[in-house]
């Protein structure tokens, strides 16, 4: 089988022979390593990037973890510490009644003084006191200090502090607020002592306000506030930013959970409360802070941990793109090196396929040469006295219209000549691989196949992808495999068959050009690749057809399969990587040839 391309592909405009010289790399080969450069990129970003996303996220959810409950047990701390306190506060005022029994002045029928003297010793312990009153055994008031004077000989027999005190197993009850007869929000401590087998009872009352002032008192730290609800839900302690004392509060703790920790939402602002029960009353002591307030350390952690993983992210992504640039940039210098070497293996082929083409179209450039000379010999004749012609009008037109198919004879070889030379720029476009083929055997090539008694047979895959790639570069490849083909097989001196098949195998697309001729030898197959090797006769050939094809063939990304068996034939197949190809597919990047 011989192995020499007989043709090249047209060439471009004249400019572009000009601007040869100074030949870059194609744009697919920069768009291919800035694609590679940007998924290098990515690829080692995810890789680094990725674990430090995750640590830094377990960091931050263990952290925000540790420092809410943090916050959340210190908020509940403060609020159990403030119910200690108003648990001892309302101790004292028990004991503060309690004292009245044993003071100096006590009676079993208080005057008006007396009971004066009393209140003031309670004032005296806290001006949260708003009166007191001395009551008998069947719930009278029988002695009374205070500004509601009409209070004195009241029956309060029926009053459910009065009831509660006397049917439970201790001594003295705080009741909830509540208005009474004196239509006023206020609460009872009442105390009971039994003298002389008869059960006789003072109370105080005080004072809401008073109260609230002393629960504000102790709620000191930033943004805390405290407040104070019974089973029920209603306020009992309350600032006037909350509500009114009796009204009904939103929140309302779980019953039977002596203490807890709650996050709410209050008018679109984050809330964080902790509840806890008091000892001497049934009521709910509420202690509220802002979230920003409570998670203030948790927020400041949260903040250092994203910018320090910013930081880290972008020193990595600075750090990689520094290195894959320097990589890519050497690997790119690298290939440009071997792709002007390509091209200039190319042309080398064109320019030493022109001394061999000169030689085998000198004589059909003689042809027209020498009837150009008769022609024109014939014409001077013509006007030579010695022959006595006679010229006609005819005649001379027909002689020069021989000359004139002569030129044009002649000029068709020339131009081909030259653009077998001529270098050019690769044009990439949408190509499809099954019409390409029948250009290139198309026309006067099939029946140049059909006068050497060679079958040609298309054997196309219909759903064939269009690939954007050269298409003259690839046109050449198939002229230069199509005519090996042809040459084996005419070199056996029997006709044959030719037979061009395409197909989709996964993500590649297969070319195959298969004969029937002689084939090969495994030592041969192992040369035809190489440089200047030819099995043509000298003369002939420059051994450059088959080592120019692969060099096209690899430079798409692809590769030239060859099978052969000895006595039957040979098959040439060229691989291209639809993906490879299909990455060029987003837009038509047509280069123009470069202008002089």
């Amino acid at each position: 089988m011989a192995f020499e391309p007989s043709e090249t592909r047209p060439a471009g405009p004249p400019a572009a022979a000009a601007a040869d010289a100074a030949a870059k790399p194609h744009d697919a080969s920069k768009e291919r390593f800035a694609r590679l450069r940007r998924r290098l990129v990515v690829g080692m970003l995810a890789a680094f990037i990725t674990p430090i996303l995750v640590l830094s996220y377990y960091f931050h959810f263990q952290l925000r973890y540790s420092l809410t409950e943090s916050g959340k047990l210190h908020l509940l701390a403060l609020a159990e510490s403030q119910r200690n306190t108003i648990d001892l506060f309302l101790q004292e005022r028990v004991f503060n009644i309690f004292s009245l029994f044993y003071s100096a002045g006590f009676s079993l029928r208080p005057n008006e003084l007396a009971m004066q003297t009393c209140l003031q010793n309670l004032r005296q312990m806290s001006d949260a006191f708003i009166d007191v009153g001395f009551f008998n055994q069947s719930g009278i008031q029988v002695g009374y200090a205070g500004p509601f004077a009409f209070l004195h000989g009241r029956d309060y027999s029926r009053e459910t502090w009065f009831l509660s005190l006397n049917q439970q197993g201790r001594n003295y009850y705080i009741s909830d607020i509540y208005l009474g007869f004196r239509n006023k929000p206020h609460f009872t401590i009442a105390v009971k002592q039994v003298i002389d087998g008869k059960p006789l009872i003072i109370r105080a009352t005080l004072d809401p306000d008073k109260f609230y002032i002393f629960l504000h008192s102790i709620s000191s730290e930033k943004g805390v506030g405290s407040y104070l609800i019974n089973e029920q839900g209603y306020y009992q302690v309350a600032g006037p930013e909350l509500g009114k004392v009796m009204e009904k509060s939103t929140y309302t703790p779980l019953s039977r959970v002596e203490s807890g920790v709650d996050e709410r939402s209050v008018e679109g602002d984050k809330i964080l409360k902790a509840f806890t029960r008091l000892k001497e009353t049934p009521w709910i002591l509420v202690v509220r802070q802002p979230l920003s307030i409570a998670y203030a350390r948790m927020y400041r952690a949260r903040t250092i941990i994203i910018a320090a993983t910013a930081v880290i992210i972008v020193a990595f992504t600075l750090a990689i793109w520094l290195i894959v640039r320097r990589l890519i940039d050497e690997a790119e210098a690298t290939a440009q090196s071997r792709e002007e070497l390509r091209y200039q293996l190319i042309h080398a082929a064109k320019l030493a396929s022109v001394g061999e083409l000169a030689a085998g179209v000198a004589h059909e450039i003689n042809n027209p040469l020498q009837i150009i000379s008769a022609n024109a010999g014939v014409i001077r004749d013509f006007f030579d006295p010695d022959l006595k012609l006679t010229p006609t009008p005819e005649g001379i037109a027909a002689e020069l219209d021989q000359i004139d198919t002569a030129v044009f004879r002649a000029r068709n070889i020339t131009k081909k000549l030259m653009d077998y030379a001529r270098k050019y720029e690769p044009r990439l476009s949408r190509t499809n691989v099954n019409q390409l083929l029948d250009e290139v055997v198309g026309g006067l090539k099939e029946r140049e196949f059909a006068t050497a008694n060679i079958q040609l047979i298309r054997d196309y895959d219909p759903g064939l992808p269009e690939l954007m790639l050269d298409r003259d570069e690839l046109g050449q490849v198939f002229l230069n495999l199509i005519n090996n083909a042809g040459d084996s097989i005419v070199a056996a001196g029997r006709g044959g068959t030719i037979t061009l098949s395409t197909r989709r195998d996964n993500e590649h697309v297969r070319i195959a050009v298969m004969d029937t001729g002689p084939g090969m030898e495994p030592e041969l197959m192992k040369k035809i690749f190489l440089p200047f090797f030819t099995t043509r006769e000298v003369g002939k050939g420059t051994g450059l057809g088959l080592p120019v094809s692969l060099s096209i063939v690899e430079s798409m990304g692809g590769a030239i399969e060859v099978q052969s068996v000895p006595g039957s034939g040979s098959s040439f197949t060229i691989v291209l990587s639809i993906k490879n190809t299909e990455a060029a597919n987003d837009e038509d990047r047509t280069k123009e040839p470069a202008a002089t």
